[in-house]
């Protein structure tokens, strides 16, 4: 089942899915195109040694295929499944994110426990459309999302979104609205899990503290 399908309430739909930019993947295709360049032309070059001294090409040979495997796995094809198995999610209830290869980490956070957002937008970002999302929750420390392809996008969706959801009936207008639990149930106030160990640190991280003092 597509993430995040088992997670949704009833009658609850995606609105946006999205991995991250494609800015990501220019390095590790440049790192792949000169790892196969580079290693084609070294194999051509020792396939026409003179033989001096040597009985045989073939472990050069070998070698040189043994580190164009090792770059290629882990400046190209673990780059890209990171970027594969990131997904940020914004349903008709919820945000949604998912990181991680092996260690993973997830957050969901119900948008009418949203009460603050924030982009962050280099030069760059705004010309090739991708920047930092940051997320306020009323249950948890601010959360920033990187590399969030067509962030503008984004971000007028979750006001959308969030604006619809506080006008549903029985809801509360205002900064203070915090949902009811179910009779029964506990508030659904977002939660964030870290599972297993993989290739280094996920790239969701929570801002310190004095982050909403400067507002």
């Amino acid at each position: 089942m597509p993430y995040p399908d088992n997670l949704l309430s009833r009658g609850e739909q995606v609105v946006l899915h999205k991995h991250p930019s494609w800015k990501v993947l220019v390095l590790p295709v440049l790192v792949f195109v000169v790892v196969i360049g580079g290693a084609s032309a070294m194999i051509a070059w020792i396939t026409h040694w003179n033989d001096a001294g040597f009985t045989s090409h073939l472990p050069w040979i070998i070698g040189t295929i043994v580190v164009a495997v090792l770059l290629l796995i882990f400046f190209a094809l673990v780059p890209f499944l990171r970027w594969a198995t990131e997904h940020f999610v914004i349903s008709t209830g919820h945000v949604f994110f998912r990181t991680g290869i092996v260690r993973r980490r997830e957050h969901q956070i119900p948008l009418a426990r949203i009460q603050n957002m924030e982009t962050e937008v280099s030069f760059l970002g705004r010309l090739l459309g991708y920047g930092t999302l940051i997320v306020e929750s009323a249950a948890d420390q601010p959360l920033e999302f990187q590399n969030v392809a067509s962030i503008s996008k984004v971000q007028a969706t979750l006001n959308q979104l969030i604006s619809d959801d506080r006008r549903r009936p029985g809801a509360h207008d205002g900064e203070d609205y915090e949902p009811q639990a179910r009779r029964g149930a506990p508030a659904d106030t977002g939660y964030s899990t870290e599972v297993a160990d993989g290739f280094g640190e996920a790239p969701t991280q929570q801002l310190p503290n004095d982050r909403r003092g400067r507002r």
